[in-house]
């Protein structure tokens, strides 16, 4: 099965969305599926306002439509909702092509932080996108029932995983810092409110891994704070492996990958009891949500680093590779033999 992701969101991007992309492609050619991914690469960009390390393309209609034919999908993913996203949606609908979309950010609250315009207002624009879709993937059950509220239509799940081979606690690297160490992984934007975490009157040592257009403005708030940049790899993960406690101060993740990420290297994560966190971590004794963050990333110092490991081994981006090709089989030409044999696939790699 050849499948077609659209995606404004592409490297050198270091974010949730390209690392799901990538990270889905990967475990998806194990299954026997072929993804295929239409990117900015080869348009004209230009810096995105008031984040310049993203570039946004200036795509045509008609190369967006050769790439399209030349890749001859069987399916065809819409992952953003960007300018290359509306264009393939665009050509979608004027062959009568079924397709798919994910909701995969949350746009309407990063339009806010920054513009004075109204969540009703992009909501409704994201509503009308995702309307022509047989199916919109959504991370979580809880923003399920958040997009279902609002109006948004054939809402399935496609949950995240993460790579326990490369997250591990045995890669944790040697840092000489004072102890215990609060760490967060983000992109430094005002959407992730890490100034929440970084004003915290915490013990021992806050690190910060990660760049973006607010790198000077908490650099110079919280010289306390160590910031360590875009880390990547086994390097993120080797930094990550290293700390105590994860901090995790977003309020608008739609899931939050990184947190998988650090409960695979046995770091318990501090967060708000606010969607993403509530779905990952949720009654588990892998973290503490509170919305007194600096008691979350107290207490989660007590919890124990081998629970933090088992959880995230259950945690396999086979199935989640699974639930993403399932979602995209009623626009294909799929066989159903060959989902059954999918699904065997899936089984025996789960039991390796």
């Amino acid at each position: 099965m050849r499948i077609l992701i659209a995606t404004d969101a592409w490297s050198p991007q270091v974010n949730g969305v390209v690392r799901s992309l990538q990270s889905l492609a990967a475990y998806a050619r194990k299954l026997g599926a072929q993804i295929e991914f239409l990117t900015p690469d080869g348009f004209w960009t230009f810096p995105l306002p008031t984040y310049p390390s993203i570039r946004c393309s200036i795509p045509t209609r008609r190369e967006i439509a050769r790439r399209i034919e030349m890749a001859a999908p069987d399916c065809l993913h819409i992952a953003t909702e960007g300018p290359i996203g509306h264009i393939a949606r665009r050509h979608c609908l004027s062959r009568r092509i079924s397709f798919t979309t994910s909701y995969m950010t949350r746009f309407p609250e990063y339009v806010s932080a920054r513009l004075p315009i109204p969540l009703s207002w992009t909501y409704s624009l994201l509503r009308r996108f995702h309307a022509a879709a047989a199916v919109t993937m959504v991370s979580t059950r809880s923003l399920i029932e958040e997009l279902g509220n609002r109006g948004f239509a054939h809402l399935a799940m496609w949950t995240r995983g993460v790579d326990t081979d490369l997250f591990s606690p045995e890669r944790a690297a040697a840092i000489d810092l004072p102890r215990p160490i609060f760490v967060s992984v983000s992109r430094l934007a005002v959407e992730k409110n890490l100034a929440a975490f970084l004003a915290l009157d915490l013990p021992g040592s806050k690190v910060v891994i990660g760049d973006g257009p607010h790198a000077g403005e908490l650099q110079r708030r919280f010289p306390d704070a160590h910031f360590l940049g875009q880390l990547e790899g086994e390097t993120l993960a080797a930094h990550l492996a290293a700390a105590d406690v994860f901090a995790f101060p977003s309020r608008t993740d739609t899931f939050g990958v990184v947190q998988l990420e650090a409960l695979a290297c046995g770091v318990p994560v501090a967060a708000y009891p606010v969607p993403g966190p509530q779905d990952v971590i949720g009654s588990n004794s892998i973290g503490v949500l509170a919305e007194d963050l600096k008691s979350a990333c107290l207490k989660a110092l007590t919890i124990s680093r081998t629970a933090c490991r088992g959880f995230a081994l259950t945690q396999s981006w086979g199935q989640s590779a699974l639930q993403f090709i399932s979602h995209c089989r009623p626009c294909g030409t799929w066989r159903r033999h060959e989902y059954v044999a999918l699904v065997q696939t899936t089984r025996l790699l789960a039991g390796c």
